[in-house]
């Protein structure tokens, strides 16, 4: 891999404005490295963390099994199929909390602006840092030079000037990699690349776009902004914004979201409560790991289901104390599908959206890492 340029901040310390310089950290297949480090036998082959070979789904995939075509909320008998060699291995949450608590230690080393997404990600901005150093790039070098000798894990980096752009950035070069995407370059980049690799453009959004005629960045751009609000309501300026490379979004290390959600699309439309369930869990599994993650609770479920003809119905379960486990919550979504069944025709899209969000108490965490989680 070529080195990338670096992201330098204004060199006058008098400038009224410095360039802003993000960092994404993306862990390579976090949980299924995770495995691979702990258990020498599953090195170097095809894993994948959750479901089972009869049943379930995939939550993540290593390496050696994605060759095959394997990925998260994939069928366990689909992967199965598509790499007979394939391992399945129990998730161990906790283990992979206690590890992202390692990393976040880190980064806190070099910045107390840490916004994590999940356990496996987060964006810092170093454009003011404890280090004193003015090449982003060399910071995110050492970070993930650290999180190795920390944790035996590898660890991708995306360097920008935004948030949408970093994240961009931190798949380029994986696994293992750095790649920057610098003031001069963001636009034409996002001019090229497909609206459906846009972070912020699920599955559902990225159709709803094709039907539009935006198929990559420059078709986007060429549209008015009254357009996608019109198409889009609230993430019309958004849209707008990231098509000409700008995202003024802040890095928030504390935020808490009034709501986190999942959905997917299906390949094929589901028509009864098996599959449907299957595939609504690695949902569950996303929403709850983020807030696992930054240490929230919700006291409210939706559940989200779109029909093949794009009607769409809503199921919405309040209890009085936040969701205090995973299987809690499996529980209530369970109920709200089961609910909708029998169906009159086929589902094509399944969400997860959990609101009514707070602050968790953190215990047993020492007062210098509650500054950063």
């Amino acid at each position: 891999m070529s080195q990338p340029d670096a992201v330098i901040c204004d060199p006058n310390p008098n400038a009224a404005h410095k360039q802003r310089k993000v960092i994404h950290i993306d862990m390579d297949a976090y949980y299924a490295s995770v495995e691979q480090r702990d258990n020498p036998d599953l090195r170097g082959k095809p894993v994948a963390v959750g479901g089972s070979e009869a049943r379930g789904v995939v939550a993540a995939a290593s390496y050696e099994a994605r060759q095959f075509g394997v990925h998260s909320a994939m069928p366990s008998v689909t992967a199965k199929r598509k790499c007979p060699d394939l391992i399945f291995v129990r998730p161990r949450f906790d283990l992979y909390k206690a590890v992202s608590l390692q990393i976040r230690e880190i980064f806190a080393e070099y910045t107390p602006m840490i916004e994590p997404l999940s356990l496996d990600e987060a964006y810092l901005d170093v454009t003011e840092n404890l280090k004193g150093m003015d090449i982003a790039t060399e910071i995110a070098t050492e970070i993930r030079t650290k999180i190795k000798a920390a944790t035996g894990l590898n660890a991708s980096a995306g360097i920008s000037y935004n948030k949408f752009l970093a994240k961009m950035a931190s798949d380029l070069n994986k696994p293992n990699g750095q790649a920057v995407i610098t003031p001069k370059n963001g636009p034409a980049f996002v001019e090229n690349l497909p609206v459906k690799k846009f972070h912020g453009v699920g599955p559902a959004t990225a159709e709803k776009m094709h039907r539009l005629g935006i198929e990559t960045g420059a078709d986007l751009k060429a549209r008015s902004i009254d357009f996608l609000i019109e198409h889009f309501g609230k993430s019309g300026p958004y849209f707008y914004g990231i098509a000409r490379g700008n995202d003024d979004r802040q890095v928030k290390p504390n935020r808490v979201r009034k709501s986190v959600g999942a959905e997917d699309m299906f390949m094929a439309d589901i028509h009864s409560f098996d599959p449907a369930r299957a595939g609504v869990q690695p949902l569950i599994e996303k929403v709850w790991t983020y807030c696992d993650a930054n240490e929230i609770s919700a006291k409210t479920v939706t559940l989200k289901v779109k029909y093949a003809n794009f009607s769409q119905v809503t199921r919405s379960k309040t209890v009085a104390l936040p969701f205090g486990s995973l299987a809690d919550l499996e529980n209530a979504v369970n109920l709200l599908l089961q609910a909708i069944f029998p169906v009159s025709r086929g589902i094509r899209l399944l969400g997860v959206t959990l609101s009514s969000l707070e602050r968790r108490v953190v215990e047993h965490v020492s007062p210098q890492l509650l500054l950063f989680i």
